[in-house]
């Protein structure tokens, strides 16, 4: 189930810059018994990505309209709404400065199943050959270029791990392939400093949120994978899943799940 501006339609136009360019941004949400979780904080990273991208002219009454038309649309208890905007067609080249119509694409889709069996038996994670390039502009942002990540997946599925241990270009901690990552060390909390690469998640701006009403201290660090090797716990997060614990990061095991039990309530 597909809605361009608001019109059911499978079309997009061939000029359209997120083809060739990448020009856009996305988030993907959660749906329940036809309610979008962290709605409001979908909105908001959409606005954060288009303004970092300098797309003007999206016109947020309408879409969050349309992602609750879509939502209520959905027969099943759990699905997926993943919402693209991009800054449409215009001209030819780099240049934006012709593109007056932003396009708002809404797609509904089922929910991940593999998130229930890995809740219990936790996830395994494999330091990822393909690392991160940084760059501070993008940063924490959703956009559209999303070629290392599929580059990263391509690596993962001939891997055998459940998901990838991703570090930039310096050997430093960022991120999993879709998921953002926790580790805690007795009652400090700490995750990845995203100022030069990867995404600042809508579960992971919740977890940091939530660990402080449990009296964890969350920190961003900037550290290479070793400080996982001493870690009490680690726990991963997407809009999607929403916490999954970790089991395994290469030759490291981990059997705690104190703090992604408190927090998976609320999660």
């Amino acid at each position: 189930m597909i809605w361009i501006n608001g019109v059911p339609q499978q079309q997009i136009a061939v000029s359209d810059r997120a083809l060739h360019y990448g020009d856009g941004c996305f988030t993907t949400a959660r749906l329940q018994h036809g309610v979008i979780n962290w709605l409001d904080a979908h909105l908001q990273r959409l606005q954060e990505a288009t303004s970092a991208l300098m797309i003007d002219g999206i016109d947020w009454v309408s879409l969050k309209a349309e992602m609750l038309n879509a939502a209520a649309s959905w027969p099943q208890a759990e699905g997926v709404v993943k919402v693209i905007l991009s800054r449409g067609s215009g001209g030819r080249g780099y240049s934006g400065a012709a593109c007056h119509q932003p396009v708002r694409l809404i797609m509904l889709s089922a929910a991940p199943t593999h998130y229930t069996a890995l809740r219990e038996s936790g996830v395994r994670l494999k330091t990822s050959p393909v690392q991160l390039g940084i760059n501070p502009r993008l940063a924490g942002i959703k956009h559209l270029n999303r070629l290392e990540q599929v580059l990263i997946r391509t690596e993962l599925e001939q891997s055998g791990a459940d998901e990838a241990l991703v570090l930039d270009t310096e050997g430093r901690l960022v991120e999993c392939c879709a998921a953002n990552l926790f580790w805690r060390k007795e009652n400090r909390l700490f995750t990845p400093d995203l100022s030069g690469a990867g995404v600042n998640g809508i579960m992971r701006r919740q977890v940091m949120k939530l660990a402080g009403l449990h009296g964890y201290r969350c920190q961003e660090v900037r550290e290479q994978p070793q400080t996982l090797a001493d870690a009490e716990e680690v726990f991963i997060s997407n809009a999607l899943m929403p916490l999954l614990p970790v089991r395994q990061i290469d030759s490291w095991h981990y059997h705690s799940r104190t703090l992604y039990q408190l927090l998976l309530p609320d999660c």
